[in-house]
């Protein structure tokens, strides 16, 4: 990849990782430091990196940034959906952004992850096993689990609008 090819693919898929993330993560100095991450590791490795395979080495580069920013963060991450479930129970929703950022929250990193490659940013299960490091057959039944799961936590009484 050259200079050139590097800087086209920052302008193409800059936005798309960062959302991807930040849907993730939900923090967005953390998703800044994730994306930075991931394109300077591209930088460095640009050499090896084919430009046909540029948006899905990024993506790859991406998902494993952020599984290692979630791990090393786990337990603050723990305490704190601990505390928006608490309050999610108690109160009546009405606002159907807020519920489903509430069910996608209730997910596993794997689960939200392959829901927001595939429903928001729109890879197909060959995409989605690349970058995640699973294969397609797994992709298909862990993103079947999370729709069920999504589904049960949307269609429960105090959800419906």
């Amino acid at each position: 990849m050259t200079e050139r090819e590097y800087n086209e693919c920052v302008n193409h898929y800059a936005d798309n990782v960062y959302r991807f993330i930040l849907k993730n993560l939900r923090n967005e100095e953390d998703a800044r430091d994730v994306v930075q991450g991931a394109f300077e590791k591209m930088w460095v490795n640009r050499l090896q990196v084919d430009n046909e395979k540029s948006k899905s080495y990024l993506f790859t580069v991406a998902y494993n940034h952020m599984i290692d920013h979630i791990r090393k963060n786990k337990r603050i991450s723990l305490k704190d959906d601990f505390a928006e479930d608490s309050r999610g129970a108690a109160q009546q929703h009405s606002n159907a952004k807020r519920i489903l950022d509430e069910a996608l929250a209730k997910l596993s990193e794997t689960q939200r992850s392959l829901v927001m490659l595939k429903d928001y940013e729109g890879y197909n299960y060959a995409e989605i096993g690349e970058i995640t490091g699973l294969n397609e057959s797994q992709v298909k039944v862990y993103l079947h689990r999370a729709r069920l799961q999504l589904r049960a936590y949307i269609v429960r009484p105090e959800n419906v609008i």
